[in-house]
């Protein structure tokens, strides 16, 4: 179990374990989410841009090349006019 001292400021040095175990550092940011009356839990809050890759499913299934939004472009905009 780690533990943390809070200080005259209202701050806590988050204990290198738990750093690591949130896969947090320096400028990232953590959110405290109450699960019950008086508990917390801390969760990483930053994410990279790299986790993001991959989490909205394509109707189409593939990529759309640039020929293709191109043409979607262009079929559109002959609609509007």
């Amino acid at each position: 179990m780690s533990a943390a001292t809070l200080t005259s400021k209202g701050q806590i040095t988050i204990p290198k374990s738990v750093r690591d175990a949130l896969g947090v550092d320096s400028g990232d940011r953590i959110e405290f989410i109450e699960v019950a009356k008086g508990e917390f839990a801390i969760v990483a809050a930053s994410h990279s841009v790299k986790e993001l890759n991959g989490i909205l499913r394509s109707r189409r299934g593939k990529p759309v090349s640039i020929e293709e939004m191109n043409a979607a472009v262009a079929k559109r905009a002959s609609r509007s006019r």
